[in-house]
């Protein structure tokens, strides 16, 4: 279990960061971004949940944030064995079942759709717009060093955009409240 008595330690201060074996990084390198960008989803999760999710997407999301400590965990400790934590594939088999169990109750799409509609759908597609960015930075993370990445990570921030997205679009009810992409839509408001 971590204990946190101290906040600031200073050994940051030359610009380098820890890894969970010791090591230490430059902290613009790619496997920080990856860890700091799935930091950011975390946040951003938990600024959705303070816009009130109903209680299975709260606790889903609840259950994701904590998974997301888990794959952060999985990118600062870099290689295999020994007791280190890394995500299974059961994580990504559950998203799946819930991408399954909204997309069944959603209006059927025949049109890519603008972000946005409630402050919460909004909000999820903030999330899934991180989570993307999160899963660039792992996959090019793994085009560099792919004997310490676990692919298991690629597929599950993939299929956790996907719930996102579909989860944005439940809170715009069920769908019916998505705004539609009107292609070349916004060439009347444009003057010459």
């Amino acid at each position: 279990m971590v204990r946190l008595s101290r906040i600031y330690t200073k050994t940051g201060d030359d610009g380098s960061t820890g890894l969970g074996d010791g090591s230490r990084l430059p902290k613009h390198h790619v496997r920080i971004q990856a860890y700091g960008t799935l930091d950011e989803l975390n946040a951003t999760l938990g600024l959705a949940l303070a816009d009130g999710c109903d209680q299975r997407s709260s606790d889903w999301l609840r259950t994701i944030q904590n998974d997301l400590f888990d794959a952060g965990s999985d990118l600062c400790v870099p290689g295999e064995g020994g007791d280190k934590l890394r995500i299974p594939d059961a994580y990504t088999t559950r998203l799946e079942s819930w991408i399954d169990e909204v997309n069944a109750d959603l209006e059927p799409l025949d049109s890519f759709i603008l972000p946005g509609g409630t402050r919460l759908a909004a909000g999820l597609h903030v999330a899934r717009t991180v989570c993307r960015r999160a899963e660039r930075w792992v996959t090019e993370l793994a085009s560099l060093d792919s004997d310490n990445v676990n692919p298991v990570l690629i597929r599950y921030l993939n299929r956790l955009s996907d719930l996102l997205f579909v989860m944005a679009r439940s809170a715009n009810d069920g769908g019916k409240a998505d705004i539609p992409w009107v292609p070349g839509g916004g060439s009347d408001q444009v003057s010459e």
